[in-house]
């Protein structure tokens, strides 16, 4: 005889098996992670941006968290091998440009956890800098070894003299290079192939990693501005162009989007969009709160604040701000946590904020920096850690970033009130929490 428990358990279940197919849900939920190149804070409406339009990501911070203060290293590598990762740099960092095949990635998390995994835009993880030190500098396999099943990059194995990234960009996409055109925008390419991408993954749990290149410089038209209509313009270089790389990457974010949304794979994904550091230094951004030089490749608020939105509709029912810290090695174990897949990280997991459960916001960020990259960057090589509204460098600065934005005015250690002292006294113990180091002189 049928057990009536037994079948209702069943049809229950099947009929969720069915609405989740219906919906787009997947067994576990996709995973978007955008991240621009040189795209501080101040570049987004949303932040109080008032040179600038961002309305898409706007949207995705009401809808989502819009996180205050999100800690990036000051300069690519340095963010993009910790973002990998989930480590300090003192631990992997070892050239510019470089990523050291023994290390475990975000990828290879997740392509163990049974995703797809796609990487499209910017590398430079090969160490083409340093082929004198590097044998593998020229191994168009590494996205792979790194857990990416696909990939669709710039400077892979062909450095940035050989080709740019915008017009007539020179891009490899599965151990092949690309045909180039004149006509073509690589800003295009990357998104037209996650669009395909998802598009051919959408039934499975899929990780798009979307390192961009966009906001970068060279500083020229996109497909948008006027100037490129004319060829001979396409490659003009000059920081009035600026906006109208910071709307085309909105713009690109909306494609991603709206994909999601008319596949019926929104709810389900976690798309997540920041920035790998400051502003280049030639840009000045004005804002609702001042004005705001760019700071990259400097430890200063400027160099190190970026944006940080994260949308996911079925765990977001409503948006929100946090107005706690977040450090770039928090992302690997919010992917971890994610997947349910223990990792060895210095971050924090941010899943818990993310599916509104109890989460205890960090107290404190921390940054080792050593570019290892010329002397414009490497003179800003140090090491701090920071509360939101105050920082402590390992040669003993302490400032209230709060009221000194710019780092001009250290505190008096013997003037300090209190409350200082009691914060002051936390940033030092944690400072000893990291291995003793001073820059090189």
């Amino acid at each position: 005889m049928t057990n009536p428990f037994a079948f209702s358990v069943k049809l229950i279940l099947s009929t969720l098996l069915i609405l989740f197919a219906l919906t787009g849900y997947s067994q576990q939920p996709n995973v978007v992670l955008i991240m621009a190149d040189d795209m501080g804070y101040e570049c987004l409406s949303t932040y109080g941006s008032t040179s600038y339009q961002t309305p898409v990501l706007d949207s995705l911070a009401a809808s989502g968290i819009q996180f205050a203060h999100c800690i990036s290293q000051p300069l690519c590598t340095p963010s993009r091998v910790k973002i990998m990762t989930g480590l300090y740099n003192y631990r992997n960092y070892e050239y510019f440009g470089y990523l050291n095949e023994n290390q475990y990635t975000f990828g290879n998390l997740m392509r163990e956890a049974g995703y797809q995994t796609c990487i499209a835009g910017k590398w430079q993880l090969n160490g083409l800098a340093y082929t004198d030190e590097i044998s593998s500098w020229n191994d168009d396999t590494r996205p792979k070894q790194f857990g990416f099943d696909e990939y669709c990059l710039w400077q892979l194995t062909k450095g940035r003299g050989e080709g740019e990234r915008f017009a007539n960009p020179l891009i490899e996409q599965n151990g092949k290079v690309l045909e180039r055109n004149e006509d073509d925008y690589g800003p295009d390419i990357f998104a037209d192939y996650i669009l395909d991408f998802i598009e051919r993954k959408k039934d499975q749990p899929f990780f798009v990693y979307y390192p961009m290149v966009l906001v970068h410089e060279p500083f020229v038209p996109t497909p948008d501005s006027e100037e490129w209509a004319d060829k001979d313009r396409r490659y003009e270089n000059d920081t009035a162009y600026f906006k109208d790389m910071v709307a085309y990457a909105d713009k690109i974010v909306g494609r991603i989007a709206d994909k999601l949304q008319k596949s019926g794979l929104d709810e389900n994904t976690l798309l997540i969009f920041t920035g790998d550091n400051g502003t280049h230094p030639s840009v000045t951004s004005h804002t609702k709160q001042g004005t705001v030089q760019g700071a990259k490749g400097n430890t200063t608020s400027a160099g190190t604040h970026v944006p940080l939105i994260a949308y996911w509709p079925a765990m977001i029912s409503e948006g929100r701000q946090h107005p706690g810290l977040v450090e770039f090695s928090d992302f690997f174990p919010t992917l971890a946590h994610l997947v349910d897949k223990p990792i060895q990280s210095d971050g924090k997991s941010l899943y818990s904020l993310l599916t509104n459960t109890d989460y205890q916001s960090r107290e404190t960020a921390f940054v080792h920096y050593d570019p290892r990259w010329g002397n414009n960057v490497n003179q800003y090589r140090d090491q701090f850690v920071q509360t939101v509204d105050y920082k402590l460098y390992q040669d003993g600065r302490f400032f209230n970033i709060a009221n000194d934005l710019l780092e001009k005015n250290p505190l008096n250690e013997a003037s300090l009130t209190q409350t200082e002292r009691k914060i002051h006294t936390r940033l030092v113990q944690e400072m000893k929490n990291h291995p003793d180091w001073k820059p090189a002189e």
